[in-house]
């Protein structure tokens, strides 16, 4: 099988290990930089190309688009999509996934419990947010954030006001979110693939910061889901058209909350601290859904 991984940079461990794995299993893996990929159209004819040449031969698909480049990276996915190539992940759950609100909405609505969440326009309405999400402490979160930046916990409503106004003022859209306190920030990243929980492990935040991302300086550990989290954790990729996920849960007083799913996940924490080979289990559903686990000629391009 024809594999192409979408990654900007071939030296990350989550595109190493999937170019490792790909290889040990007898297929052919190629990284192409997608900002550096074009897409042309005609009537009745979508190529994508990279450079003069026309990609070609390709079974597959593992996009890893980070999110600066979302609405760029769904356009490639989308034009592989329509040439009939299989992808790990669509475009259309690529953009909802990466729009927090829309994907709150969404998960809301699909009955994935989450924090109490609130969202509006005009700073007329500040006290209203805070009154809506239980008042402080409170999270204020900037829709364009990732990897904990632009996550501001606010412990008074003096500064919760005084956050949300320089949010406004530099017409930033946020979100404004209840604090989970007793999630001591700590959360748990679960992995989903096809629809099951493969591996999974808790994010603790590092001493003082209630954010438990690891690029925020957090450390992880092992732990055990229970049946509810799994199920939960299965249901949110689900509604969000996500075939591999990774989903952000807090563990609260009335029971696990979903904060965010993530698209393209990466494998380096949940491999190293829950023990288990995700990058393998990526690469067996490929094969079982393009239905190739032997090899073929190599990728044009």
């Amino acid at each position: 099988m024809n594999i192409l991984i979408l990654s900007t940079n071939r030296f990350l461990y989550s595109t190493r290990r999937l170019v490792e794995t790909a290889q040990a299993r007898g297929h052919n893996v190629k990284v192409m930089n997608h900002t550096k990929c074009y897409v042309v159209m005609e009537t009745n004819n979508l190529d994508v190309y990279y450079g003069d040449h026309i990609i070609t031969d390709v079974d597959a698909i593992i996009p890893r688009i980070g999110s600066s480049v979302t609405f760029y990276g769904s356009s490639i996915i989308r034009q592989f999509e329509m040439k009939k190539v299989f992808t790990t992940l669509s475009s259309l759950a690529l953009v909802r996934s990466r729009d927090k609100l829309r994907a709150l909405q969404i998960l809301a609505s699909k009955g994935v419990p989450i924090p109490r969440t609130a969202f509006a326009k005009y700073p007329s309405d500040i006290d209203h947010l805070i009154k809506q999400v239980g008042g402080p402490p409170l999270v204020v979160k900037l829709l364009e954030g990732t990897q904990g930046l632009g996550v501001v916990l606010a412990e008074t409503k003096k500064a919760a006001k005084s956050v949300i106004e320089a949010f406004y003022g530099l017409e930033a859209n946020i979100l404004v979110q209840e604090f989970i306190a007793e999630a001591a920030g700590k959360d748990v990243r679960a992995i989903v693939v096809n629809g099951k929980v493969i591996a999974a492990y808790r994010r603790v935040g590092k001493e003082g910061d209630f954010r438990s991302n690891l690029h925020r300086g957090g450390t992880g550990e092992p732990v055990k889901l229970t049946k509810e989290e799994k199920e939960i954790a299965v249901l949110a990729a689900k509604s969000l058209g996500l075939s591999i996920a990774g989903v952000d849960i807090l563990q609260s007083n009335r029971g696990p909350l979903v904060m965010e799913v993530n698209s393209s996940p990466g494998l380096e924490g949940v491999e190293r601290y829950s023990g288990k080979d995700v990058a393998t289990a990526i690469i067996k559903f490929i094969e079982k859904q393009v239905n190739r686990p032997g090899k073929s000629d190599k990728i044009g391009a």
